[in-house]
């Protein structure tokens, strides 16, 4: 949709790109913890559900489907909201499945937000705990194949998803979208 300050709009998005999200933990905890979220389901969750990469990604998916798909919708008496709920989100599915995978694997790898979101033990996390693990927090020595055993099993949800969507995930999006 076309609006005023729309390029703006966008080009904050990718300012938002460009910070390194090292630098954010610290104005990250002062939001969490102004708002009353540090340690807490809600400031683990909350911050995790959009992105700037996902947004950017929609962005160009949306951009990439033919303005005719659009206007046949609107020939045919379909407004905005119908328009994009009945035509433009079915053909959305291989680019929303994508940001689904990319969404969960960045957000079950995450560690930094976690260690910087949490503190007490019962909003651990399994990459907070394997990190302890790891480093010794819950045992002596080297223990190389219980610590390889338990960082393989936590890959395997992700393994999981993606063969799962994997037909999805590479499908192309607009395939027979229109003819010309």
């Amino acid at each position: 949709m076309r609006f005023r300050g729309r390029a703006l709009l966008f080009g904050f998005v990718i300012a938002v790109m460009a910070v390194p999200g090292i630098a954010l933990l610290i104005p990250r905890f002062l939001v969490l913890n102004t708002l009353g979220l540090f340690d807490t389901y809600t400031g683990m969750i909350l911050p995790m559900l959009v992105g700037a990469g996902g947004i950017f990604m929609m962005k160009q998916f949306f951009e990439s489907i033919p303005r005719e798909v659009e206007e046949a919708a609107r020939v045919d008496g379909a407004g905005v909201f119908r328009t994009f709920w009945s035509v433009v989100l079915p053909m959305a599915r291989p680019a929303l499945i994508t940001l689904t995978i990319l969404s969960f694997q960045g957000s079950w790898n995450e560690f930094t937000h976690f260690l910087v979101a949490t503190q007490s033990a019962q909003y651990e996390t399994l990459t907070t705990g394997l990190a302890r693990f790891v480093s010794g927090g819950l045992g002596s020595g080297t223990q190389y194949p219980l610590k390889l055993a338990a960082a393989l099993l936590s890959t395997l949800p992700v393994a999981v998803l993606f063969f799962c969507f994997q037909r999805y995930f590479v499908r192309g999006a607009n395939a027979g979208a229109v003819k010309e």
